[in-house]
């Protein structure tokens, strides 16, 4: 062979080596991954009380990203767990997707009953946890958790919340001064139920509410007759109620067949936020009962909001409509939309990009440094996280919640006067099941 054929072929093979070379790279590359465990109850009391709408919200934003080809060269793996509306399974999900699967981080957790717990073994095992949902105080409160973070609202702002509305309205719809008013805090008793109740309590404290009953019970109660009882004989002109479903259901019904009369019914989020779920149950009697959560996000002002996000507000409900035909799209599907969102255009690429990978180290130092203002989120709120010293270590210290009515069928924003869309229907209109008019 000459001197140039040889010369042409040890070119050609140095390029094919370098080809392969490139191939072989470029493979590796793409071979990055972050696995996600994400963790809802799509079976048991809770998947209808919303967490099943918060698992839809969840998947389409993942597969958004997916879609995406991922985030920073990274291809994204979701791996779905079914916690079936019980704490125990939830932490033993937790821990096989962790240490079986071996995750990267874990998201999602609907019910707060499962995030206390959770979160703590979690924090054993040093993995990085994004809470889409579950509110309760009790989660991060005095825990000073170093890789648990909560962009949701906070379980003692929807007592605020419920208990600052009616004050404002008291006197003018209802025909009382806040100090004569007679209210009733009833809720289930697991860690979501008893940490808003307590924030009805400290608010009705604050406006010098009468507070004629105070009472918990359990989710799967099969009889809560002994409880409209109570109320019957408490006379209140308001009710808090925090519940899941079906117990909001076997509640209000057994209301109407003993013949409660109240002037207001403020249900706080949970079941009380799956409007399909109260109309199966309760017909027309569902209509101006009120909930508390973050605001819908195809309710919040779109003129407020990063320009970003509009456009992703659509999809989202396109998608959802593609998945759930007829479907009401509750509020559950968008909130964990957006915290899910935040985490993938907020917290991961900066932990990539700053601070060299997907770690639990990594990615709680990204979490640390997100910093939105108000409108930053398809909530309508920012997000900025308290620090490992606060009292509230990991919690979004710019979340809030909406008071929503639903009136004939839509959804209406009725608090805070900030977001208000209408004023609230109160007392409950002459001629409706609950009406003491």
């Amino acid at each position: 062979m000459s001197k140039g054929k040889v010369r042409l072929a040890w070119f050609a093979f140095v390029a094919w080596f370098l080809a392969c070379l490139g191939l072989a790279v470029s493979a590796q590359a793409q071979e990055k991954k972050i696995k996600i465990g994400v963790v809802y109850d799509l079976t048991g009391p809770f998947a209808g009380g919303g967490s099943k709408l918060q698992y839809d919200g969840a998947k389409i934003m993942l597969d958004y990203f997916i879609k995406q080809g991922g985030v920073e060269g990274y291809k994204i793996e979701p791996i779905f767990a079914d916690a079936q509306s019980k704490p125990d399974v939830a932490i033993n999900e937790a821990v096989r997707l962790i240490e079986q699967e071996k995750v990267d981080m874990v998201m999602g957790f609907y019910s707060s009953a499962q995030c206390v717990p959770a979160a703590a073994k979690i924090e054993t095992l040093k993995k990085f946890m994004w809470i889409t949902t579950c509110i309760s105080s009790a989660v991060l409160e005095n825990r000073h958790l170093h890789y648990v973070f909560r962009p949701q609202v906070s379980g003692n702002l929807y007592g605020v919340a419920a208990t600052d509305m009616i004050a404002e309205y008291s006197k003018s719809k209802l025909g009382k001064d806040p100090k004569d008013l007679r209210v009733a805090i009833v809720h289930e008793d697991g860690a979501y139920g008893v940490d808003v109740g307590k924030g009805d309590e400290a608010g009705s404290k604050k406006h010098g509410f009468k507070v004629v009953l105070n009472e918990g019970y359990s989710i799967t109660a099969p009889d809560l007759s002994a409880l409209v009882t109570k109320l019957k004989r408490a006379k209140p002109d308001v009710i808090f109620h925090t519940g899941y479903n079906p117990d909001i259901t076997l509640l209000l019904r057994q209301a109407r067949e003993q013949g409660l009369k109240v002037g207001a019914i403020v249900g706080q989020g949970a079941g009380y936020s799956v409007y399909d779920k109260l109309k199966e149950g309760l017909g027309a009697d569902s209509n101006y009962l009120f909930t508390i959560d973050p605001i819908s996000i195809w309710l919040t002002n779109t003129k407020t909001l990063d320009p970003k996000l509009p456009p992703i507000i659509k999809m989202v409900g396109e998608e959802f409509d593609k998945m759930e035909p007829g479907a009401s799209r509750s509020a559950h599907i968008g909130m964990a939309a957006s915290n899910i969102y935040v985490f993938f255009t907020q917290v991961l690429p900066v932990a990539i990009k700053k601070y060299g990978g997907i770690d639990g180290e990594a990615l709680r130092k990204a979490a640390l440094d997100v910093d939105l203002p108000e409108g930053g989120t398809m909530l309508g709120f920012g997000v900025k996280f308290a620090p490992e010293t606060d009292p509230m270590a990991g919690q979004n210290m710019r979340a809030f919640p909406v008071v929503t009515q639903y009136v004939d069928g839509k959804s209406v924003v009725v608090w805070p006067k900030s977001q208000q869309q209408a004023e609230p229907v109160l007392p409950l209109p002459a001629g409706t099941t609950y009406s003491y008019k």
